[in-house]
């Protein structure tokens, strides 16, 4: 019988991440995986023949990773499916990372995932096929708790270029879904980074930082969602089966009773603006008899 499941290449494998229980939910449904890590130690225990291991680094220059995704596509002769999972946390205040700590951040989270992702688009496109799967966050809805800055914006930017990415790939038969997970129980708070000594510490924020510090703490081993249950679930909606059965793409994947509570919060937070300050919201509208909008220069868009 001709084989007739789908190749994955997914980052961030290591042991006990999200990545790693993906790897094991496809090759369960006998799929075929290329699993990624900055370490080819942490994911060497891994290969088979049915899954092959490749050292990758998002934060790699775009050509090496051009380069890595030549590698990687001739494993299996072919890649269905890419998913961007790799990231981190830094904690600290705005104000004491700074701007330099921030891109730090942003070149893992988000520029990594952007460089990657447009390693395989030539790819997807010629062979007319193609899913990309961006593991966002539910953080980006709970922006209201301190010294989560770089990890939320980063997560922020994220989910804003796949949405733009899907509108533009759409035409070429590549699906790009948005993963919004509440917290899991995998090592990802113990990956968190902090990367202030004495000479950065702004101790004015000390009492703020003790109780962040508690709520991190709080979060290890004790997060409601099940990481097993969240990879069974990308994998029905990728290959249409199981909870997708006859459901349609649905584009952005909210998963978790926490992750649900956020959104909605932040969504009725939103609504309750709007409705409270309506009128003002109304208010700039150009009046009539205005002078004529001046046209914007579309022909200078090359």
């Amino acid at each position: 019988m001709t084989w007739s499941g789908k190749v994955w290449l997914i980052t961030g494998c290591s042991l006990g991440s999200l990545g790693r229980h993906i790897v094991e939910s496809a090759l369960a449904r006998n799929d075929k995986v290329i699993a990624t890590g900055r370490k080819l130690s942490s994911v060497q225990d891994l290969q088979s023949e049915s899954c092959k291991v490749l050292q990758l680094d998002v934060d790699e220059p775009f050509s090496a990773l051009q380069e890595k995704a030549k590698e990687a596509i001739s494993l299996f002769g072919h890649v269905d499916v890419l998913v961007n999972n790799s990231g981190f946390g830094l904690f600290g205040s705005i104000e004491e990372l700074g701007a330099e700590r921030f891109m730090h951040q942003f070149q893992t989270n988000f520029l990594g995932v952007m460089n990657l992702t447009n390693a395989f688009l030539p790819h997807f496109r010629s062979r007319r096929d193609g899913t990309i799967v961006n593991i966002g966050s539910r953080s980006v809805w709970r922006d209201n708790v301190p010294f989560m800055g770089p990890y939320v914006t980063s997560k922020a930017a994220l989910h804003g270029l796949t949405g733009v990415l899907a509108a533009e790939v759409a035409a070429f038969n590549v699906r790009v879904l948005l993963v919004q997970p509440g917290g899991l129980r995998t090592g990802a708070w113990r990956n968190a980074r902090n990367p202030l000594d004495e000479s950065t510490t702004i101790h004015d924020y000390d009492e703020l930082r003790d109780h962040a510090k508690k709520f991190g703490a709080s979060q290890g081993g004790t997060a409601l969602g099940d990481p097993v249950k969240v990879a069974n679930v990308i994998l029905d909606v990728v290959r249409g089966e199981g909870v997708a059965t006859g459901r349609p793409w649905p584009g952005t994947l909210v998963l978790g009773e926490d992750a649900e509570r956020d959104v909605r919060a932040k969504c009725e937070q939103m609504l309750s603006m709007l409705d409270e300050w309506k009128d003002v919201v109304r208010s700039t509208r150009v009046d009539e008899g205005a002078p004529e909008k001046v046209d914007f220069a579309y022909n200078n868009i090359k």
